[in-house]
């Protein structure tokens, strides 16, 4: 490793904590070998369900190299999202990720300050992705030494849990890389593989997306939902794998104030939902990760809530 990589990777890592990133970690662009079969296998049985644009680009989602030209290292990092607010009991129930600005927006925004001073040390190309592209995220969180991956498919890191968004920024130049995470410290627990009503966590680590509350209140497009499963009062994706995770008793409130809860959207009752006009939600939902399943989105999943 030269100098100047060091000095790169130094600056990185300096520069994603006073952005506000949790976690940074560094790998080096290569084929994801061990996640080609799982990845095959998972598409085969058809537990994406809707969501068509899994299968899509299949090369591209384990190779970053096949997504930027003269790739080379994949920096991986984590924002804390995690907030102690909690709506009240009778108000539909919203994921905690999506309590404040869109995270989308809001890391992939950080991600792109990153790249920017990274030209002072000369024509460094790279490009950001949060979620929205044909990468396996939690793959490379792994391979740049950040967590594990749990038994309810999210990534977990022992000092603070799993309430984390993930971002990947591809650069062109070569860098000091992290020790992969190799351990998995689940052991036997089973707490999110019991609570999941919907029998979507299979004991091999394996999700069974179309089955999981969040795909179909967020992800599924169909008009009609039939499940003999509970969904309780989940009206947009769904925290309980993560709620009853052991690992997540080190949670700590973030301190992004991008974050911070929308009360506005927050304390919005069931009845209001429902009489809610397009108009109303267009302004409501600004900036905001609800904007995804649209208002008739919204009202297809309150038919659902407590059955």
């Amino acid at each position: 490793m030269n100098r100047a990589s060091a000095q790169i990777t130094d600056f990185i890592k300096t520069q994603s904590n006073a952005l506000g990133f949790d976690f940074c970690g560094i790998s080096k662009a290569d084929f994801l070998e061990e996640d080609a079969p799982r990845l095959e296998d998972w598409l085969s049985k058809n537990y994406h369900g809707e969501m068509a644009y899994m299968a899509n680009h299949f090369d591209k989602r384990l190779d970053p190299r096949k997504l930027m030209d003269d790739c080379k290292s994949v920096v991986c990092v984590m924002k804390n999202y995690y907030s102690p607010f909690e709506q009240e009991a009778h108000l539909p129930k919203i994921s905690k990720y999506a309590y404040g600005k869109d995270y989308h927006k809001v890391v992939k925004k950080d991600l792109n300050k990153l790249l920017q001073e990274l030209q002072q040390f000369g024509e460094i190309k790279g490009r950001p992705f949060v979620d929205s592209a044909p990468v396996l995220e939690r793959s490379w969180a792994v391979k740049s030494g950040i967590g594990w991956v749990g038994k309810n498919g999210m990534l977990l890191n022992k000092r603070a849990g799993s309430f984390f968004f993930i971002g990947l920024l591809l650069l062109d130049v070569d860098l000091d890389y992290d020790t992969p995470f190799v351990t998995d410290h689940c052991g036997s627990c089973t707490k999110c593989i019991d609570a999941c009503p919907t029998d979507a966590i299979l004991p091999n680590k394996t999700i069974v997306g179309n089955q999981c509350i969040s795909y179909h209140t967020i992800e599924l497009k169909s008009e009609l939902i039939s499940s003999d499963k509970k969904w309780g009062d989940w009206m947009f994706g769904c925290d309980i794998c993560q709620d009853v995770c052991p690992w997540n008793r080190f949670s700590e409130p973030n301190s992004e104030a991008r974050f911070e809860p929308r009360l506005d959207i927050l304390n919005t009752t069931k009845e209001e939902w429902e009489q809610m006009t397009e108009a109303t939600f267009d302004v409501l939902s600004q900036a905001s990760p609800i904007r995804r399943t649209k208002l008739s989105g919204i009202k297809r999943n309150l038919k659902f809530i407590g059955k």
